[in-house]
């Protein structure tokens, strides 16, 4: 009996090494990134981005061979179609990288960006090696000018700036919120709403969970939802890294916050045991609605230590995480990651001394092809 069972053992691993098709994949990885059109602008990492319509705007950030000098260049990306004698998803050249109006700011990394109605918005982040926070916000419109505009700096009712780099944002119909980040001084956990109406900011009461930078940030159905980041330590924290999890709906204060299932295993129960390496900083997501199995956000790259490429997919219908192929380039932190037609991109970023221009494509429910 012992025979026969290790028999039929070998010939289902077998089966199973077969079907992984053309790469030793783990039975709970799936998904397939594709190369797409070579970022534009020098290699670099830290950048912002924003998206307009079907367009993604990536711009500032910094080349780690020239540190002192942060950028001011900004680039458009844009999909096209794809040719009919090229298999579904497969063209590395898909997509168009082209210069756009430059950033009117002083050069800058780590700044934050969103969108409201059909303008773009960039701000905050740092100038300089010494890493100096900035407060300064500008407005982008494409249409028909292809220029920026000085908003109000991120100040509140009394003027008193509150400068900051490694936030996030999340952006709801005709209002955005930029909320965490980092003075070099302190860790924020601070939420700020900009109203286009008013050309305003107003202070809200802070988020419940841990203070954090270098956070990933969704938006889902007139909802933020915010994972991830570097805390100096808390009750929420492994080491200094968030594990903690939550889902922003706004109201009439702007402050009803959801705490949901940690990404790490902290529950009692078992559906959580898989959660080895969600946690990180310096990561990048996106959101991909209709997927075979339903709507799903992504989190990808980052730093828990050291740069890694694992990506996780979140169900917002289970609240479940799943593990999915790594990101097919390079290990990397700082890079950028944007929802175009309802498909995920991640571009540029850094490893150490080395910047990357590199942008991909995530299918997550195509079989992995390492060749792409």
């Amino acid at each position: 009996m012992k025979r026969i069972n290790i028999a039929l053992l070998s010939l289902m691993l077998l089966g199973l090494l077969f079907s992984c098709s053309k790469a030793s994949l783990n039975y709970t990885q799936d998904g397939n990134w594709v190369s797409r059109a070579i970022f534009k602008g020098v290699p670099m990492g830290n950048a912002a981005c924003f998206t307009i319509g079907d367009t993604a705007y990536v711009g500032t950030g910094v080349n780690p061979q020239d540190v002192s000098n942060r950028l001011t260049a900004m680039f458009k990306y844009g999909t096209t179609p794809i040719p009919t004698n090229t298999p579904t998803g497969y063209d590395s050249a898909y997509g168009t990288w082209a210069q756009s109006a430059d950033f009117p700011g002083s050069g800058r990394s780590q700044a934050v960006g969103f969108t409201i109605g059909g303008s773009g918005y960039l701000g905050s982040g740092t100038a300089d090696a010494r890493n100096i926070p900035l407060s300064d916000f500008y407005r982008y419109d494409p249409y028909p000018v292809n220029a920026w505009t000085r908003i109000p700096d991120l100040a509140d009712e009394n003027g008193k700036p509150f400068p900051r780099f490694d936030a996030v944002a999340f952006s709801m119909d005709s209002v955005a919120y930029v909320l965490t980040g980092t003075d070099n001084l302190y860790y924020f956990g601070d939420v700020w709403k900009f109203s286009a109406a008013s050309n305003s900011w107003t202070e809200y009461p802070d988020m419940p969970g841990s203070k954090r930078r270098q956070a990933v940030a969704w938006v889902y159905n007139g909802e933020g939802y915010l994972v991830s980041g570097l805390t100096p330590g808390s009750q929420w924290s492994l080491g200094n890294l968030c594990y903690d999890f939550w889902k922003f709906t706004p109201n009439a204060t702007g402050n009803q916050w959801t705490r949901l299932h940690d990404i790490a295993n902290t529950d009692p129960g078992t559906f959580d045991d898989s959660y080895t390496n969600i946690v990180r900083y310096h990561a990048v997501g996106f959101v991909i609605k209709g997927t075979a199995t339903g709507d799903k956000g992504y989190i990808t790259t980052g730093t828990n230590g050291s740069v890694n490429n694992f990506t996780w997919e979140y169900d917002f219908n289970t609240q479940l995480w799943t593990e999915k192929t790594p990101f097919e380039g390079s290990a990397r932190e700082g890079a950028v990651g944007f929802s175009l037609k309802n498909r995920g991109f991640v571009a540029t970023g850094i490893s150490g001394g080395t910047a990357y221009d590199d942008c991909r494509e995530f299918f997550p429910n195509q079989i992995y092809n390492q060749y792409d």
